[in-house]
C-alpha cells in the first residue's frame, strides 16, 4: 500500500493443528537461512479442507560470484498445499505489499493466507484485542503462496556492515526481490510450476517492474500478475504544480466518497456506480480541458466549472473557488465532513474520525489506517511467535519510514512510471494475463488512475483482452469488507482459470 496500511490489536484464539517444526529457532534470535521453521495445519476453503505446510525463514541476497557473503536476509512466509502429486502443475504465487516500506502483512492476513484478521462484515473495527480466524476465502486452494518482506520491512534486514540503502529504490528493490524469487524457486524445485505475482499499492509498482525483469533477465515466464489498488504511473497521483492530471483522476473517487456519506444531491445521486460514471465522463472531458487553461479559466466559465466540481464532490462552490478549482486529496478528506467535525480516511474513505481542531486545513491522521494498524500488528506478532513457532527479538516492521528517501532512479524531472515494463512483459509473453482490482473508496490509489494507466499502456490491440479490471465497494484494502473479499476471491479464481488454460491447474 502506498505509504500507508491498516488495522488494530489481536490475540490468536485456539492453536493450529501443527506438527513438530523441522528445526526450533534459537530463542531471541531470528531463524537462519539454513534452518527455516516448518509446521503443518489445515483450513477449510469454500467448504473443502486444505492441508498445508507453513515455512517461515529467510533467504540470502548476495552477489552472483563464488564465495560471496550475504548482503541481506529476506524474510518470507510460505504455504504449500500437502498431498500434491505433480508439483509442476501446481501454481505458485509470490505476494508483497507496498509503501515503499510495507511488509506483506496486509495481503497475508487480510485476504490471501489461511488465517485472517477478523473484522465486521462491512470492515468495522474489531474490539481490542480482536482475534485471528481461519480464512474461508484464502487463495491457498488456487496456488501455493509465498509472502515476501523486502529489505528493512518485516524481519528482513541488511547484513552486518551492509548499507540498507542499497536496497531502497525502484530498481534496487526489484533486483533484490527478483533475486529472492529466483533463489526460492530454485531451492523449492518450482521452475516447472506456473508462476504468478500479486502486489498491492506500491507492491503493484514492484510487480510491474518484476514482470519484465524476471522474464527478460532470468527467462522466468509468468502466467499472471495481480495488481490490487495499483499505481504504475506516479504522474496520476502526485498533486504537484504543473501536473493537473491527478485533479481530474481523483474526481470519480471524490464522487464515490460523497455519495457514500450522503453529500450528493439531485442528478448526481443514484448508485455509487452511477455517481462514478458521471463524474468520470465529466472529469476527463470538460474538467480536464478547463484545467489546461490555467489562469485563462475566468469569469462565467470558471464559475460553471466550480459549480459542477462542487456538485460531484459534495464540497461547497465557495471552497472549490478558493482552491482554484483544484482539490487535493488531504483537503478533500478534511473538508467533506468538516461541518460534522469529522474527517474521512485516505486508504478507505468510508472510515471517519472526529478531530477536535476543526481549523486544521488537512487531517492530522488517516482514520482508515488507524482502524487497521493495531489489529494486524498484534495478529501477525502473535501468529509468528505462537502457531508458526518463529522466535526472534527483532521488531516486525509493519510499515516503516526507514526506507526513505526512496530512490526512483532515472525518474528525475519526470515521474516514475513502470507501465512500459508491464507492456514489455505482456508483449514478449502473449500468454501473460493481468488482473487489476480497484476499490471505489480508495483515495490513495483511485480507480480512475488505474484505468487511465491501463488505457495508456500502448499495448497491441490483440493483447488488450489479457487485462481484466474489477471494482469493489470498499477502499484500498477492499478485502476488509466481506462481500468484496468474497468477490475478490471469485474474480481471482476466474483469472487463474483463464491464465492457466491447459498449462497448469490449481486443483489436484
Amino acid at each position: 500500500m502506498i505509504e500507508s496500511a491498516m488495522l488494530r490489536a489481536l490475540v490468536i484464539v485456539g492453536m493450529l493443528a501443527v506438527g513438530a517444526p523441522a528445526t526450533e529457532p534459537t530463542p531471541a534470535e531470528p531463524a537462519k537461512d539454513a534452518a527455516p521453521v516448518v509446521t503443518e495445519s489445515e483450513v477449510t476453503i469454500g467448504g473443502e479442507v486444505v492441508r498445508y505446510r507453513a515455512t517461515v525463514g529467510t533467504l540470502p541476497i548476495k552477489d552472483d560470484v563464488p564465495g560471496a557473503k550475504p548482503k541481506a536476509e529476506v524474510f518470507y512466509i510460505a504455504y504449500e498445499k500437502l498431498g500434491v502429486e505433480d508439483v509442476s502443475r501446481r501454481p505458485i504465487l509470490f505476494a508483497f505489499n507496498g509503501g515503499p516500506g510495507s511488509s506483506s502483512v496486509w495481503l497475508h492476513l487480510g485476504a490471501l493466507g489461511p488465517k485472517r484478521v477478523e473484522f465486521g462484515d462491512d470492515g468495522e473495527r474489531p474490539a481490542p484485542p480482536g482475534r485471528l480466524i481461519d480464512n474461508e476465502t484464502s487463495w491457498l486452494d488456487l496456488a501455493d503462496l509465498v509472502f515476501i518482506d523486502p529489505v528493512s520491512t518485516g524481519f528482513s534486514r541488511a547484513a552486518e556492515g551492509q548499507d540498507a540503502k542499497q536496497f531502497h529504490g525502484l530498481d534496487e528493490d526489484a533486483a533484490a526481490v527478483g533475486e529472492f524469487i529466483r533463489l526460492y524457486t530454485s531451492r523449492a524445485g518450482r521452475w516447472a510450476s506456473p508462476k504468478f505475482l500479486a502486489g498491492e499499492s506500491y507492491g503493484t509498482t514492484r510487480a510491474a517492474a518484476l514482470s519484465d525483469r524476471l522474464q527478460s533477465t532470468l527467462g522466468m515466464e509468468l502466467s499472471g500478475v495481480i495488481l490490487i489498488s495499483p499505481v504504475l504511473n506516479f504522474a496520476t497521483l502526485r498533486f504537484d504544480a504543473g501536473n493537473d492530471l491527478p485533479y481530474a483522476l481523483y474526481v470519480p473517487a471524490y464522487a464515490a466518497t460523497a455519495w457514500y456519506h450522503g453529500k450528493l444531491t439531485g442528478e448526481e445521486k443514484g448508485s455509487v456506480e452511477d455517481a462514478v460514471e458521471r463524474a468520470q465522463a465529466w472529469a476527463m472531458t470538460d474538467y480536464l480541458v478547463a484545467l489546461a487553461k490555467g489562469d485563462g479559466l475566468v469569469g462565467a466559465e470558471r464559475e460553471r466549472i466550480a459549480a459542477r466540481l462542487a456538485s460531484f464532490t459534495g464540497l461547497s462552490r465557495e471552497f472549490v473557488l478558493r482552491s482554484d478549482v483544484r482539490v487535493e486529496i488531504q483537503q478533500f478528506c478534511k473538508e467533506l465532513l468538516r461541518g460534522e467535525g469529522k474527517t474521512v480516511g485516505r486508504l478507505d474513505s468510508r472510515y471517519t474520525a472526529t478531530e477536535g481542531n476543526a481549523t486544521l486545513p488537512t487531517p492530522s491522521f488517516d482514520s482508515s489506517y488507524a482502524t487497521i494498524q493495531g489489529p494486524f500488528t498484534a495478529a501477525l506478532n502473535a501468529y509468528l511467535r505462537g502457531p508458526l513457532r518463529y522466535t526472534t527479538d527483532l521488531n516486525y516492521e509493519i510499515l516503516t519510514g526507514k526506507v526513505g528517501p526512496w530512490n526512483f532512479g532515472d525518474a528525475r524531472n519526470r515521474y516514475a512510471n513502470v507501465a512500459d515494463d508491464l507492456r514489455r512483459a505482456m508483449t514478449t509473453n502473449p500468454r501473460l494475463r493481468v488482473l487489476v482490482a480497484c476499490g471505489y473508496y480508495d483515495l490513495a490509489t483511485p480507480p480512475s488512475a488505474a484505468t487511465y494507466t491501463m488505457e495508456h499502456l500502448g499495448l497491441d490491440e490483440r493483447l488488450r483482452g489479457n487485462i481484466t479490471t474489477t471494482f469493489y465497494e470498499a477502499g484500498h484494502m477492499m478485502y476488509l469488507r466481506k462481500a468484496d473479499r468474497d468477490k475478490l476471491k471469485a474474480d481471482t479464481a476466474a483469472f487463474f482459470a483463464a491464465a492457466l488454460g491447459d498449462g497448469g491447474t490449481s486443483e489436484e
